[in-house]
C-alpha cells in the first residue's frame, strides 16, 4: 500500500534535475539515484520538459496547455449551470404566463 505522504520537489529542484539529466548526459535512473529521488518522478519531469520545449510526440499537451484545457472546461462547466437555471426559469415563466 502507498504512502500518505507524496514528497514535494520545488520547480526549481525540478529544473535542475533536468538539466544535469542533459548537461552529463548520464540516463535518468542514474541520475536519480545520485539525487536520492524516484526514477519516475525524475523521468515524468523530464518528459514534460520535452513536451515544453515542443519535443514530445504529437498530441501531448505542454503545461501551459493543460491550464489552458483546465480553466476552459471549468468556464463550460459554469456555464452549463447558467444555461441550466436560465432554462428552468424561462419553464417557470411560461408556466406562470399561462395562468
Amino acid at each position: 500500500m502507498g504512502s500518505k505522504y507524496t514528497k514535494r520537489y520545488t520547480e526549481e529542484f525540478k529544473r535542475d534535475a533536468i538539466a544535469l539529466v542533459d548537461s552529463t548526459g548520464k540516463a535518468v535512473t542514474a541520475v536519480a539515484r545520485d539525487l536520492g529521488i524516484s526514477s519516475e518522478s525524475l523521468r515524468g519531469w523530464y518528459r514534460q520538459a520535452e513536451r515544453d520545449r515542443g519535443e514530445g510526440r504529437p498530441g501531448e499537451l505542454t503545461i501551459a496547455e493543460r491550464e489552458e484545457l483546465k480553466r476552459l472546461r471549468k468556464l463550460a462547466a459554469e456555464q452549463a449551470k447558467t444555461i441550466e437555471v436560465v432554462r428552468k426559469a424561462a419553464v417557470f415563466s411560461a408556466k406562470e404566463s399561462d395562468r
